[in-house]
């Protein structure tokens, strides 16, 4: 269990590899799009503004990421200003970045004792479970469960273990907290004083769907195969979810080479299409259109990961 120990050292040292204006041009994107965004919310219908809210909001994940892996520049400090700002309001940056970093080195992905970003659970918790739970979380299997319950769930979750770490009197997060409650007022003072937006509107046009394209996103990076090799999918997606996303559609390529830039992934996976094809075992998807089709309501996987069923009863 040590990828969900507290220990994990950090990212290795990014490669170096050429000029990180791509990374620069989308972060100017990403906060310009936002500020007129917000500016003129007054202006624009909803249903205009919430497509754009949610991308622009999931596209700032996006940013974090990279951040996360080193980009755009060499000093964590700098990487760590740009992408601070909670714009998705929910998860500090700092604990993103950490729990992220120990999924990268956990050597056993998606199981729900060691993956920090595992959807699944143990036999022995299911059964222990009410049937509305056991409902709600095979609903969470479902692309429209991830989509519309996915985001609820993901703040209950994460707020909730921060609640009870801190309740058992660990408070090692209290600054990552502080500074993320500094950084969320900053938001929410130019979003309501500046652009007259309720708190309210601002989660349901901007934070809240902006989380769930994210979902969209994860849904299929992983699975729980039998080898743990072959846990790790790629959906070829077009151009607007590869932007988005900043090719992290591509994630057998991102897991192998983390290091990376999103603009060098693209070449990375054509000149080893064979290799990393192969190493997806099969999970190959088209696009997101393709996995709205087949899982919009049909479970994937079943809640329980296949290592822990009935190994501990």
């Amino acid at each position: 269990m040590a990828c969900r120990g507290r220990g994990y050292p950090g990212r290795a040292a990014p490669a170096r590899r050429g000029g990180e204006w791509p990374t620069w041009v989308v972060a100017g994107a990403i906060y310009g799009g936002w500020l007129l965004l917000t500016f003129h919310a007054a202006a624009l219908p909803w249903w205009l503004l919430l497509p754009a809210g949610a991308f622009i909001t999931c596209w700032h994940g996006s940013l974090q990421h990279e951040a996360v892996h080193g980009h755009p520049t060499q000093s964590p400090r700098v990487n760590l200003a740009l992408a601070w700002l909670p714009l998705g309001l929910w998860m500090p940056y700092e604990i993103y970045r950490d729990t992220h970093l120990r999924h990268h080195a956990c050597p056993a992905l998606t199981d729900p004792l060691e993956d920090t970003e595992s959807y699944f659970v143990r036999e022995r918790d299911w059964e222990r479970m009410t049937g509305p739970r056991r409902l709600l979380l095979r609903l969470h299997q479902t692309l429209f469960g991830r989509l519309t319950l996915g985001p609820a769930l993901a703040v209950v979750a994460f707020w909730g273990s921060e609640f009870r770490r801190a309740r058992s009197g660990d408070l090692s997060n209290g600054g990552v907290w502080t500074r993320h409650v500094v950084g969320t007022g900053v938001v929410l003072v130019w979003v309501v004083l500046v652009c007259d937006m309720s708190v309210g509107a601002y989660v349901a046009l901007f934070a809240y769907p902006g989380l769930s394209l994210t979902l969209l996103r994860s849904y299929a990076e992983h699975q729980p195969a039998a080898g743990k090799n072959r846990r790790t999918a790629i959906v070829l997606g077009g151009p607007i979810s590869r932007l988005l996303y900043l090719n992290n559609n591509l994630h057998v390529v991102h897991h192998n080479r983390p290091d990376l830039p999103w603009h060098a992934i693209p070449a990375a996976f054509a000149a080893r299409r064979g290799r990393y094809m192969a190493e997806a075992g099969g999970h190959v998807y088209a696009g997101y259109p393709t996995l709205l089709r087949r899982f919009l309501f049909r479970v994937r996987h079943h809640p329980v990961h296949p290592d822990h069923r009935f190994a501990d009863i």
